[in-house]
């Protein structure tokens, strides 16, 4: 993508944007794809003005499908010369015959929404206790979307072990990291380049925004109704020491 978008046939800029990890579908099989987040426009060469997209959305989808199909299937042939995967050579000759798919939409809100809705796979596993129904002791029966059929709410049963196999599958291996972030928004120069970014474009940090909608509804306590406050960010060692083990 950040080739793609530095073309100046497509856009001639540096960009930015943030990927997540999602591996679980409603059923809990396995299902990995990434959500990416992207900015609409990026720097020039030297950074001195932001450019704004050329397309009705950002970077033609069609360049961005052959570019990801070219890259994913040159990782994957080489992983086979490597022998560390086990892959018929049928299926990559099946796979560069298929046009592949690139879904690209716009935000579908302001950035607190976007936030809420990212953090549905940042910071949950891969199902809800409101969403299990019963364990009987040998079963377990869980409520699930059937997206394929209207998003309809159906139950699911299963054995304890198939759903301890399903769930399973979705524990990152420790290391790995599940959100990533690339170009302008990468670690080393992320703050300077969002503020200079916000100097481009003329808009001042959202300071209050997230502020003044933690009163709302959906900030509160699904138990108590009272409402929920946002504390600061913790380090893992800081999480450690003020929740100490009781048991």
């Amino acid at each position: 993508m950040l080739e793609v978008a530095a073309d100046p046939r497509h856009l001639g800029a540096r960009i930015g944007f943030l990927s997540i990890l999602h591996t679980w579908g409603q059923n809990l099989r396995l299902h990995p794809h990434l959500h990416c987040v992207i900015p609409a426009g990026g720097f020039d060469q030297d950074f001195s003005r932001w450019v704004h997209p050329k397309y009705a959305f950002f970077l033609p989808v069609k360049v961005l499908s052959r570019v990801f199909r070219g890259k994913y299937l040159a990782l994957l042939q080489k992983a086979l010369r490597q022998r560390r995967i086990d892959c018929p050579s049928a299926l990559v000759r099946a796979l560069l015959k298929d046009d592949w798919v690139v879904y690209a939409k716009p935000a579908f809100g302001d950035p607190v929404r976007v936030l809420r809705y990212l953090g549905r796979y940042t910071h949950r596993v891969a199902i809800s206790n409101q969403r299990l129904l019963s364990f009987d002791g040998h079963r377990v029966r869980f409520r699930w979307k059937d997206y394929a059929h209207g998003n309809k709410q159906r139950a699911m049963t299963l054995t304890a072990s198939e759903f301890l196999r399903r769930f399973c599958q979705h524990v990152l291996p420790r290391g790995f990291v599940r959100i990533r972030h690339f170009g302008y928004l990468a670690n080393a120069r992320r703050a300077a380049l969002i503020a200079l970014a916000r100097q481009q474009l003329g808009c001042q940090p959202p300071i209050s925004s997230l502020h003044a909608n933690s009163s709302l509804a959906s900030w509160r306590c699904p138990r108590c109704g009272a409402n929920m406050n946002i504390g600061p960010n913790l380090t893992a060692q800081q999480l450690a020491f003020r929740c100490p083990d009781t048991s």
